[in-house]
């Protein structure tokens, strides 16, 4: 297995291909030797949090709907959140820092106000994340807490490759289309 990507981004190369994750931005919650599990950061279903985990929807930031985590196991929902490490609320697991998965099976609390709801997940099976690294599908990149939670979803592709230093950072301005640039 390569170095583990627990707690980090993936970023979606221009060149990728999957329309399942078309400059998409996955945080990583687990990696190890038996695969991966993560969650796409920007691609909002348009169904309100309201509707689907009412208790939840005045714990979740803007906007408030459950967010495409991935293709697999759609009918099940993940919650991340960003909370103080030092005084994390009840049922929240920490991944990496202040970013952790969050039991949506209890009532939030008053201090879950930075959280994200995910229906569906992105995983991979042993070995097949290292590959994909190793075949450049992926850019690792470091997760900050505001990423998960970013406001503007259709821009964090945009933000995190921008905040990069080098050639990544390059890719920030890569067209749809290259044909055309």
């Amino acid at each position: 297995m390569t170095t583990s990507q627990r707690g980090r981004l993936l970023v979606a190369t221009p060149e990728m291909g999957d329309p399942n994750f078309d400059r998409s931005v996955v945080f990583i919650v687990e990696h190890n030797a038996d695969g991966a599990l993560g969650v796409v950061l920007n691609q909002p279903t348009g169904i309100a949090v309201a509707d689907a985990l009412p208790r939840w929807a005045s714990a979740v930031t803007s906007p408030a709907e459950l967010f495409r985590g991935g293709p697999v196991g759609t009918d099940a929902l993940l919650g991340l959140m960003v909370a103080d490490p030092l005084d994390p609320p009840a049922g929240f697991v920490p991944a990496h820092g202040a970013i952790g998965t969050i039991d949506l099976e209890q009532a939030p609390d008053d201090s879950t106000y930075r959280a994200r709801v995910f229906s569906g997940y992105s995983g991979w099976a042993a070995g097949q994340l290292d590959a994909e690294l190793l075949a450049d599908a992926w850019h690792p990149v470091d997760a900050r807490p505001g990423d998960i939670v970013h406001r503007e979803p259709d821009r964090l592709w945009f933000d995190v490759l921008g905040r990069q230093r080098g050639k990544l950072r390059l890719l920030a301005n890569y067209p749809d289309d290259p044909r055309v640039n």
